[in-house]
């Protein structure tokens, strides 16, 4: 199969962690959470006693910490300095301060970068999801879909992650979230122009898979390369 590079973005709760991790299980892909490495840098700040409200602190921090993503879609791992960082980066602490981390152009410029390095080394393809994949990261990516749902189907599926938790004030910090992340002056939220969107709001999860599945082996077969196609026939 013609190696392929997916990019998958969309505001939290729409499903892409779970999507983007599912299709590129399916179709031998390796995989990426643009995210979690912004958790992953979040996080050291904190931990090293960085102001996160103050961006000249954390620009000039940025390039301390070694962030490694392992991008195996059925055992995702980050590191920060070799230590696992997959639970510390999903706490409310982070969760809150990591837009205003994100938001720094120093931040965003060494991370993007080495969200690049990792798409060109995946060999056989890749399925990178985030924020800003098609529009910034990868703009030249094979296929861009932006997933998208209704407030209130975002803010129950985010509640029922977080067990507990009030939907209302969820789908509160959801828009709080949305509204911080697309008016950022650096590699804002937002679709792609040539980007397939897909609405996941009516759809169970296994249908938002096997749609992009779809998408994603379609876009294979039209990039083939002719030789390819005639021998296929």
């Amino acid at each position: 199969m013609e190696s392929v590079i997916v990019a998958i973005d969309g505001p939290s709760g729409t499903g892409k962690s779970s999507t983007s991790k599912a299709v590129a299980a399916k179709l031998g892909l390796s995989y990426l959470d643009t995210g979690a490495q912004y958790r992953a840098i979040t996080w050291w700040m904190i931990s090293n006693g960085v102001d996160v409200t103050d961006a000249d602190a954390v620009a000039n921090a940025a390039g301390k910490p070694v962030i490694v993503s392992g991008t195996d879609p059925s055992r995702p791992t980050i590191t920060v300095d070799g230590v696992d960082a997959s639970g510390p980066i999903r706490t409310e602490e982070v969760t809150s301060r990591v837009s205003a981390v994100s938001a720094v152009p120093e931040v965003r410029t060494l991370i993007t970068e080495l969200q690049r390095t990792i798409a060109r080394e995946a060999e056989a393809g890749i399925v990178v999801e985030g924020r800003d994949i098609g529009t910034t990261v990868l703009p030249d990516a094979d296929l861009k879909i932006f997933l998208t749902a209704s407030p209130e189907a975002r803010a129950a599926r985010r509640s029922g992650e977080l067990k507990g938790t009030d939907v209302r004030a969820t789908q509160e910090a959801l828009a709080k979230r949305d509204a911080a992340d697309s008016s950022r002056r650096t590699s804002p939220l937002a679709k792609a122009d040539d980007a397939v969107e897909v609405d996941t709001t009516e759809l169970t999860l296994d249908q938002v898979i096997e749609c992009v599945v779809t998408l994603v082996e379609s876009r294979r077969s039209a990039t083939a390369k002719p030789e390819k196609r005639a021998a296929a026939k």
